[in-house]
């Protein structure tokens, strides 16, 4: 019997290699322009939220086992419709999306580190690391587990080290309630934590390359989601206890590398640069694995051309076609807008994803209440996201209804040319209850 490339270590690796490496050292600054020293409570509120969300995620894995991930479950709840077809190509796409935003975060931070910041130097940057984990991914699931472990150690040791100091030379008048913001500013920041959160679906994605899948995807999520858990909110009051607020919202997408100055100088800067880049490493490995099966998923119910199934090595095409897609994002569009807009399209594709559940839970095993509580408190997160953006730029809001639009035609005209209908993976296992 072969052996599967994924134990819960490995699994759980996978997860915080994306989590960690989309959220800290891109939302931090932003969310601390928003909440303050109060960011803390707002990784902490994200946190619950992910733990409730990655159990049904988890369950729903156990029970249809497919590399689609969140895709076979929409699938599965929705039934094999245009709903479903449409959301999952949304989901696809923003995957992309964010793909190329955190590329781009890589080409920045490798630009400053080298002292460089014109945009063929940082684009340079950012399409050569797209195209490094493209030729990794294409060796094969176990190549990405083993990479991934490697990486995610060197990051996690660095954070640790880095955030130990940071904590022990705090300067308390930063974290004082007095000069706290609103509470609610801390609830306005949880999207944006939230989203440094989501990379923990793509545990689900390796389900099919995992040893004892029933036991591994619950644990590998506990322990993915549990760690960063601990691991942002220790960053989130190290960086808010080193830096005044002016200076974590001026620099923004390199508060962390900034907050290192205070602790250990210029070359505190340069080692936490280097560590954003390891991260950025991490999450693009993680995510392309995560985006080339859902491509594949895509292609094998019919909602993306049939290319995506032939096989290239020990992989798929689809990761051919993903790469081609992700590089004119990075070479020729702003990314700050279009990243909010994917960040709320997996909100919104999650939170159905949950309510879906909700009629499932006998045929999952889930706690009911603890799905519907994942569905409410997603939700609240969308809507809260939603009102925030709605006073700042309403254009994200326009964004965000385009993209959807643009899903459901796309959706149509696939079916209507290829005739092709959306079908259940596993739909066997659904038969045998029935």
């Amino acid at each position: 019997m072969e052996k599967k490339a994924f134990n819960t270590f490995s699994a759980a690796m996978l997860g915080i290699g994306t989590m960690v490496g989309i959220g800290i050292f891109i939302v931090i600054g932003l969310a601390g322009s928003i909440a303050g020293n109060l960011v803390w409570l707002s990784f902490v509120i994200g946190g619950i939220i992910a733990l409730l969300s990655g159990y049904s995620l988890a369950k729903l894995a156990i029970r249809f086992p497919s590399r689609g991930g969140i895709i076979e479950y929409l699938v599965q709840e929705f039934g094999e419709n245009y709903i479903s077809g449409a959301l999952s190509v949304m989901f696809y796409f923003a995957q992309l999306v964010t793909l190329a935003a955190v590329a781009k975060s890589f080409g920045e931070y490798g630009a400053r580190l080298f002292g460089y910041s014109s945009v063929f130097i940082i684009d340079t940057f950012a399409v050569g690391i797209v195209l490094f984990f493209t030729i990794i991914n294409l060796l094969g699931a176990a190549f990405v587990a083993k990479s991934e472990n490697f990486i995610v150690a060197i990051k996690l040791i660095a954070l640790s080290v880095f955030t130990i100091a940071a904590l022990i030379h705090i300067n308390p008048q930063y974290l004082s309630l007095k000069d706290a913001p609103p509470v609610i500013n801390a609830v306005f920041a949880i999207g944006l934590t939230f989203f440094a959160y989501q990379g923990y679906s793509v545990i689900t994605n390796a389900v099919e390359d995992m040893e004892n899948p029933k036991q591994t995807v619950l644990k590998a999520m506990f322990l993915a989601i549990g760690t960063v858990t601990v691991l942002y909110v220790a960053v989130s009051i190290a960086v808010l206890g080193n830096l005044p607020l002016s200076e974590v919202i001026k620099a923004k997408d390199y508060a962390l590398a900034e907050a290192a100055k205070p602790v250990f100088g210029e070359m505190g800067f340069k080692i936490m640069a280097v560590v954003a880049l390891i991260s950025a490493t991490s999450a693009i490995n993680a995510t392309i694995y995560a985006a080339t099966e859902i491509s594949y998923t895509l292609a094998k119910k019919g909602e993306l051309p049939k290319v995506y199934e032939y096989n290239v090595f020990n992989s798929y095409e689809g990761l051919l076609i993903s790469t081609a897609l992700i590089i004119p994002m990075i070479l020729f569009f702003n990314l700050s807008e279009i990243t909010t807009v994917a960040a709320l399209s997996v909100l919104i594709i999650q939170a159905l994803v949950h309510f879906g559940h909700i009629k499932l839970t006998k045929k999952t095993g889930a706690k009911k209440s603890v799905i519907v509580a994942a569905f409410l408190l997603m939700s609240f997160v969308v809507f809260a996201t939603l009102y925030y953006n709605a006073q700042k730029d309403i254009k994200i809001i326009y964004y965000l209804i385009g993209g959807f639009t643009i899903a459901f035609i796309m959706e149509i005209i696939l079916r209507k040319l290829f005739k092709r209908t959306i079908k259940k993976q596993i739909k066997e296992l659904i038969d045998e209850l029935l």
